[in-house]
């Protein structure tokens, strides 16, 4: 619990609230225009063919093109996940959280969300029902996709982040890819940190004096991690 004794915002009436709330606007709508101008570019961007995997799933094998499952487009959600781990990425899961709407909003856009690590498929299966994750997950670990694709870093380790892809006379083409801090487009959570006074409290951030600071992603652990008292319901009558 932060004591909001020592720093908060200033106390104002609501006159001045409502007109320093709206000099913030015109910087708001800019960056949703620049946002918007993005995604322009980005549907603009052209693709690249990619060899048809074939990964371990839950059912058995399936190829690169069977994870569109009847659809035109597919994201990939690259999930760090070492094959010799006992359990999955605690940032991923921050990310599998946060980052995945109701599967069923995808389907009127043609879309399948896949999550993609290099464990073995039952590492992949317990961790998802742990989670209460319901994202179709496979194993690339006895594939090449990763070294391919640079999901995989020279001399070990995994590489977070998302890829799209659309499925063109039957191959798989690659169209976007975004890692590192392009993951927050997606990430609910950081939405959610950015809107409140104290930001995501972390020391990177530009926040008056004394604001409640820490290193980057401290906070964060897996959902069932957190301990007693997380729930913002707890307690209340609702």
């Amino acid at each position: 619990m932060i004591d909001t004794t020592l720093a908060h915002p200033p106390v104002v009436d609501r006159a001045a609230w409502t007109a320093a709330r709206a000099t913030l606007l015109p910087l708001e709508k800019a960056a949703t225009r620049l946002h918007d101008a993005i995604a322009a570019q980005r549907r603009r961007l052209p693709m690249t063919p990619v060899e048809n995997y074939t990964f371990a799933g839950r059912d058995g094998p399936v190829t690169l093109a069977g994870l569109f499952a009847g659809r035109s487009q597919l994201i990939l959600h690259h999930f760090m996940f070492e094959p010799h781990w006992a359990q999955g990425c605690a940032f991923c899961s921050d990310d599998a959280d946060n980052a995945v709407p109701h599967l069923a909003h995808f389907a009127p856009y043609d879309i399948s969300f896949v999550r993609i690590s290099r464990a073995p498929v039952e590492k992949l299966t317990a961790y998802s029902a742990r989670m209460g994750w319901t994202v179709p997950w496979v194993s690339s670990g006895s594939t090449t996709f990763g070294d391919d694709w640079g999901w995989t870093r020279p001399g070990g380790g995994e590489v977070s982040g998302f890829s799209v892809y659309l499925l063109h006379s039957g191959v798989p083409h690659l169209t976007y890819r975004t890692e590192g801090r392009g993951v927050e487009l997606m990430s609910s959570i950081a939405g959610h940190l950015d809107i409140t006074p104290y930001g995501r409290q972390e020391t990177w951030e530009d926040s008056p004096p004394g604001w409640p600071q820490d290193g980057t992603f401290t906070k964060i652990r897996r959902h069932d991690e957190y301990g007693e008292g997380v729930q913002l319901s707890e307690g209340l009558n609702v």
